[in-house]
């Protein structure tokens, strides 16, 4: 009887403290894909690398969110698609043309959403989520977030949100104009600025969300099909794993019930992450987001240390 009472007093107080490192879980979501060259590579070339470094992490799964409407000016494009189904990976809609909600009348981005979704249903790897470009929900406008909402259910999907980014589509810009400038780049500098800011980032919607919601969810992290992706995702997720984080497969993290909040949140303004606009929800004050999503910063940071140059004031 004191053996079971003992067991029943660890449970409770395992049960009262926070969630310890090893509780983090975060998986990998890639955007704007089939994309074109980049800085350092061929596409075929950055697919190719990106999926061997995949492997190489032992990452069980990621999900590439496409833009079908981008095939024909990506080169291999389809090819490269089946390529990351092949490899264990999963493939969903980020819409045919990638336009913004907010410039666009909701009868026309539910027919872009449509004509990716043609493209992809019936496809290995294909799950029914759909994620917004520019994570743009409609910003201040309700009506036409609620008529996307409804739209989306009638369809079957589901939001296809993040969690947690640090705006690495930036850092690939800097990192492409520098190359057209013919700056010289230092790629060890770069590596570590590419990590640092996306485990700081996981680290600091980690904690936003554990004050909005009282848990660590099942985390999603906005990554994009970008040659710095492929140079560098194994080092990230090295890192992320120092940290005590779990990398999951997609389908574990759009299992977790926060996915539910996405479909519900009602904020003045709708476009970022899923933690943020929860936080805003709640009444967490300004800032919601990590500081390099300040891409001022950002390039401050880049110009500093990956070009080793005195930034603009």
């Amino acid at each position: 009887m004191k053996l079971r009472a003992l067991f029943l007093f660890l449970a409770m107080v395992f049960a009262a403290l926070p969630a310890a490192a090893q509780d983090k879980r975060i998986a990998l979501s890639f955007d704007d894909v089939p994309r074109g060259a980049g800085a350092f590579l061929t596409p075929d070339q950055r697919t190719v690398r990106l999926i061997a470094a995949l492997h190489r992490a032992d990452v069980p799964q990621a999900v590439f969110f496409l833009n079908p409407g981008q095939i024909a000016e990506s080169d291999g494009g389809e090819a490269r698609i089946d390529a990351y189904v092949a490899a264990g990976h999963v493939i969903a809609n980020h819409s045919w043309s990638h336009p913004h909600l907010n410039a666009t009348a909701a009868a026309d981005y539910l027919a872009d959403i449509d004509r990716a979704e043609a493209w992809l249903k019936g496809r290995e790897g294909y799950r029914p989520w759909f994620r917004y470009p520019f994570l743009d929900e409609g910003q201040a406008d309700k009506a036409k977030r609620e008529a996307i909402r409804e739209g989306l259910a009638q369809r079957g999907l589901s939001n296809g949100y993040v969690t947690a980014e640090s705006s690495d589509w930036h850092i690939e810009a800097l990192t492409v104009q520098a190359v057209r400038d013919g700056k010289a780049i230092d790629m060890d500098a770069l590596r570590d600025f590419y990590v640092e800011s996306h485990v700081e980032a996981a680290e600091y919607y980690d904690a936003l969300a554990r004050r909005t919601i009282g848990r660590s969810p099942a985390h999603v992290m906005l990554l994009h099909e970008t040659d710095i992706a492929a140079l560098f995702i194994d080092d990230l997720v090295a890192a992320l794993r120092a940290k005590g984080w779990t990398i999951i497969t997609a389908d574990e993290a759009y299992a977790d019930p926060i996915a539910v909040q996405a479909a519900r949140y009602d904020t003045p303004h709708a476009q970022g992450t899923l933690t943020e606009m929860l936080a805003w929800q709640a009444g967490l004050p300004a800032p919601r987001w990590y500081a390099r999503n300040d891409t001022r910063l950002a390039t401050r940071l880049f110009v500093e240390r990956v070009l080793h140059e005195t930034p603009d004031e």
